[in-house]
């Protein structure tokens, strides 16, 4: 029994019998055949969510992994090393500070003379005019990387670490972008998640800095690419109408997967113990390459119909949905004639000038590839650089990050709901401000009003994720369909430069001034704030299709 032809497939009769296939794409047949959001497409999402958690623990790991611990100097006057409590009763006779839980972790008092250790230190062994650096040190605990490799006031190198993981996840672009347009999505998705599992795992062994710091580069180079493969896969497979909600799904359980890393990390927080228990589960992900379905339009785009026909058939299946033998001859059909269309296209485009030229002759879109990085920056740079400032804020440091890390779901969401209700600008503008406004009440927040400043602190990140969310849409609604991809992508590449530096922000405030972070992310929050009044809404616009219709996006239309 063959089922009938559904008014969004447009097939209309001859005289001679024959029938006439008309334009059908897998967005149509989404709608109206297999539906948009089914049982298939819910297996699928739960999936890619336990990939974006796994994803998220190996992008945030080192947040805990070569975090900050408290040290002193070793006072060879008065104690031995290896037997040295941490803060003993005579500590602020050897070193400055006001009290035996602040004290300064990096400097002590000279010494007057240099006699036998005693058992006890009193004050007149230390001349407190003239201080000195630390020798040697005593750390509170041995939890992280800082005591194994001796980087105890060495903050530069200490961040270096999550500046180097951040500069692995920018080469780990290109190499996912490549193997997953030339053997597939679920390929790519594979490959970047067990290699995560096993080379994470893999630096429970490192015993050195630089063997640390290569593992780092090394895992993120090969394997940071699974969030955007799960990602593509959940968008390629979902209707149009339910794929703002899953992007922003996806954003939400990367933040889950930040929370629940804080959790482990909280209940085991030595560094080893902590990277096998994050890494060793994910190598559970082996089993994707079985247990979940390559891209049905990336099998269309190799030319690979059969195949992209048996897995149209298993989502209608699952979905307990009808699929009709003329929807895939018509879909065969479009897809062929867009390959005919593209080739064309790209023929075409051998003969026109580059885009960097086409951009300088329109001057709008010039000003946009100027200001869009600058957005794409800041939020990088103050989302990531919030995250990780967080540990080092005064209270439990886990529950700070956990705290920081959950603020950014609702931000999401809001800006999910405000974006199509008020307009990408004021959302935009508004979360820049707002975000600026609670970097500069933070820093003049006094330090024992701890429940004040961690609610400041965590606007500001609420903030910031209303940003994150808006600035895809934003940006990629500038842009023209023709070079919307190559533009976006240039924004976005662009943007890497602020989540690498970020990793740095702790040792710029521990070398110039501790509230300099704050004081840089309010400065770029309220510059790029300032940007978006620029340019124009694209709220109700046409999404443009060349350079002509992009620049005229904002502009008044003149009656005649």
């Amino acid at each position: 029994m063959t089922s009938k032809p559904k008014g969004g497939q447009r097939f209309s009769g001859l005289e001679d019998g024959k029938t006439l296939v008309q334009k059908v794409d897998l967005d149509t047949i989404l709608v109206e055949e297999i539906g948009q959001f089914g049982w298939y497409q819910l297996r699928t999402s739960v999936l890619s969510a336990l990939m974006v958690i796994f994803a998220a623990w190996a992008a945030s790991e080192y947040v805990f992994t070569t975090a900050r611990i408290n040290t002193r100097c070793l006072i060879p006057e008065c104690e031995y090393e290896g037997v040295s409590e941490f803060a003993p009763s005579w500590i602020l006779n050897a070193v400055p500070g006001t009290s035996d839980t602040s004290f300064n972790g990096c400097q002590r008092y000279s010494n007057i003379s240099a006699n036998v250790r005693q058992g006890y230190c009193p004050a007149e062994l230390f001349n407190k005019e003239k201080v000195v650096d630390c020798e040697d040190f005593v750390y509170q605990n041995t939890d992280t990387v800082v005591y194994d490799y001796g980087l105890a006031c060495d903050e530069w190198r200490r961040t270096l670490i999550g500046s180097v993981r951040t500069f692995g996840t920018l080469l780990a672009l290109p190499i996912t972008g490549y193997v997953s347009d030339r053997w597939g999505r679920r390929v790519a998705l594979t490959i970047n998640a067990v290699n995560t599992a096993w080379l994470g795992a893999v630096r429970y062994f490192a015993d050195t800095y630089i063997g640390f710091l290569v593992s780092e580069v090394v895992e993120a180079t090969f394997g940071s690419g699974g969030f955007s493969c799960a990602y593509i896969l959940l968008m390629e497979l979902v209707g149009p109408k339910f794929r703002v909600a899953a992007g922003a799904t996806m954003n939400t359980f990367f933040a889950i997967g930040q929370v629940t890393m804080g959790l482990i990390a909280w209940g085991v927080p030595n560094w080893r113990k902590l990277t096998l228990a994050l890494y060793i589960p994910q190598l559970f992900t082996i089993s994707y390459f079985w247990i979940m379905s390559e891209s049905i339009r990336w099998y269309m785009s190799k030319g690979r119909y059969d195949e992209s026909e048996a897995v149209l058939k298993e989502v209608a299946r699952v979905n307990r949905k009808e699929l009709s033998e003329k929807s895939l001859h018509a879909l065969r059909k479009t897809a062929e004639e867009e390959k005919v269309k593209q080739a064309n296209e790209q023929a075409e485009r051998a003969n026109e000038p580059w885009l960097i030229t086409l951009v300088f002759r329109h001057k709008r879109i010039l000003l946009r590839c100027f200001i869009s990085p600058v957005w794409w920056i800041t939020t990088t740079f103050i989302y990531y650089g919030m995250s990780i400032n967080s540990v080092n804020m005064s209270g439990n440091r886990y529950l700070n990050y956990v705290a920081v890390s959950a603020v950014e779901i609702p931000g999401f969401w809001t800006a999910v709901l405000l974006m199509g209700f008020i307009g990408r600008k004021p959302v935009l503008t508004g979360a820049f401000w707002i975000c600026a406004a609670c970097q500069i009440a933070y820093i003049f927040m006094p330090e024992d009003f701890y429940a004040i400043s961690l609610t400041v602190y965590l606007i500001g990140k609420y903030s910031i994720a209303m940003v994150m969310t808006s600035i895809y849409v934003y940006t990629a609604e500038l842009y023209p369909t023709k070079y919307r991809h190559s533009l976006f992508a240039f924004s976005s590449m662009m943007g890497r430069i602020g989540s690498i530096l970020a990793p740095l922000t702790p040792a710029f405030g521990a070398a110039v001034w501790d509230d300099l972070p704050f004081a840089l992310f309010a400065g770029f929050a309220l510059l790029s704030g300032t940007l978006v009044l620029i340019t124009p809404e694209t709220l109700g616009s046409k999404l443009p299709d060349t350079m002509e219709e992009a620049e005229q996006i904002g502009k008044k239309k003149t009656s005649t």
